[in-house]
């Protein structure tokens, strides 16, 4: 078991002279290091310890360090793990292959312990900033998730982490979205529709999936456990506003644009520009920025 406050790095190499030599640096640095001689036992030890940062050896025989990297990628807790190759291989194409498996960064062999040290702080540092930021929206109430063209979760902050497990389980805890979000995440990306999805588990409260924005590699998600009617009749009791306004005020105040208003509820764009016009009279405003903050200000409860 590592100690507390310490970083852990994991190793993975198939050569004893190699995990020696690193252990014996990495600990000098003051570091607790954890060793897997192959990629099978790499994956299944991630399940029991999330590391810090990985090094990894990209020849090894079986399961090759490429086809590691991709699997442990795939993993939701370990997308802000740095992973940084290592190998003999000094061929662009070998480089190209562990940073598009998913590596950050790589060194070649033999390895220069200052060399590799220095490294590992630099991505220690990255990957902490990446957690922090994460951790903040998660505070804020901020149900984030990226997600691949597939609906494969890349990262998330934690409660939306654990919003999609409880919605779409999998036998391997690999995160992802349920078949009726990727269907919809694909018509998104096609601009078919801007609408949000509701899902629906087997147990508890709908939940509101929403489109940020994003292309095919990297597609950013809200998702929501509120319940809509809940926060229309926050707004109803808190503005001097009608329902059809209470509802182009809420999706205002989610970022949509007057196009997107539109599409949702089924009305044309002249049609929302004249609700509009209506909530900013009413709340004594003047343009849709303050009227989103003073609804925000009603769902926050402030």
């Amino acid at each position: 078991m590592s100690e507390p406050g310490r970083d852990v790095i994991l190793v993975v190499d198939d050569s004893p002279e190699t995990l020696s030599f690193l252990t014996e640096a990495i600990e000098r640095s003051g570091a607790t290091v954890l060793i897997a001689v192959a990629g099978d036992l790499a994956l299944a030890l991630v399940d029991e310890v999330t590391p810090d940062v990985i090094l990894l050896d990209a020849v090894m025989p079986g399961l090759d360090g490429f086809e590691t990297c991709r699997r442990l990628k795939a993993k939701p807790h370990l997308a802000s793990v740095p992973v940084i190759f290592m190998t003999g291989l000094s061929e662009t194409e070998h480089i190209v292959a562990g940073l598009d498996a998913g590596g950050v960064d790589y060194v070649t062999k033999p390895i220069v312990p200052d060399e590799l040290l220095a490294r590992i702080r630099t991505h220690l540092a990255g990957a902490r900033s990446a957690r922090s930021a994460r951790t903040a929206l998660d505070a804020m109430g901020r149900t984030l998730l990226a997600v691949s063209g597939d609906g494969r979760v890349l990262w998330c902050t934690p409660q939306a982490g654990q919003l999609i497990a409880a919605l779409a389980p999998t036998p391997d805890g690999v995160l992802s979205l349920p078949p009726e979000a990727i269907d919809w995440l694909h018509a998104c990306l096609a601009r078919t529709t801007t609408a949000p999805l509701t899902l629906r588990g087997a147990a508890g409260p709908p939940h509101t999936l929403g489109f940020v924005g994003g292309t095919g590699a990297e597609i950013l998600l809200r998702l929501s456990q509120d319940d809509l009617g809940l926060n229309l009749a926050r707004l109803r009791a808190s503005l001097p506003i009608t329902a059809r306004e209470a509802e182009v005020l809420f999706w205002l105040a989610q970022g949509k644009s007057s196009r997107d208003i539109g599409e949702i509820l089924g009305l044309s764009h002249r049609t929302v520009t004249k609700h509009l016009e209506a909530i900013y009279t009413k709340l004594g405003v003047e343009n849709r920025t303050a009227a989103s903050m003073m609804a925000n200000r009603c769902l926050q409860g402030g």
